[in-house]
């Protein structure tokens, strides 16, 4: 582990959960798109979560996600842009989702760009490991909801095409 000044470490923080920050932003405008108004119509499964989940739920997620990142980056920041170029990769395709499924109403393309998503998590996963362990395992909790989110695609396109 190199050492970084807290300044800069604190820094780094910041940006980390800017970056978090944005992402839930841009999916957030997708959402608005149509939760309330299109989303209810559709045919969902009796297993989904209650729509009240799923504000805390990100939000615990993106924490947790803007934290891995830094130890990513506090653990060697000279050697860490392969990691945190995949994490960047995954952290737009988890912005892009929203505005597939609820801004433009393709469940059947966000299926497949969430099908993207949970592979680049997979791969962040495994950068991560290599670089920090805890980071690593930070990130094991949004990759089990994006698994359970890409089944909840799959069942509303399967019931709604």
């Amino acid at each position: 582990m190199t050492s970084v000044s807290r300044t800069r470490s604190a820094v780094a923080l910041a940006m980390s959960l800017a970056a978090v920050s944005a992402a839930a932003g841009i999916g957030g405008v997708g959402t608005a798109a149509g939760v309330r108004t299109w989303y209810p119509s559709l045919d969902r499964p009796s297993w989904r979560p209650p729509d009240e989940a799923f504000g805390p739920v990100w939000t615990v997620l993106y924490a947790a996600n803007a934290v891995s990142a830094w130890l990513v980056w506090r653990a060697n920041p000279q050697e860490s842009r392969p990691a945190l170029t995949l994490y960047g990769a995954q952290l737009a395709l988890n912005a892009a989702w929203p505005l597939l499924f609820f801004g433009l109403k393709r469940p059947g393309l966000a299926l497949v760009e969430i099908a993207l998503l949970w592979v680049a998590i997979v791969a962040t996963v495994a950068a991560f490991a290599r670089r920090h362990r805890v980071a690593a395992f930070l990130l094991v909790p949004y990759l089990a909801w994006v698994t359970f989110a890409m089944a909840l695609n799959w069942e509303l396109w399967r019931r709604n095409s």
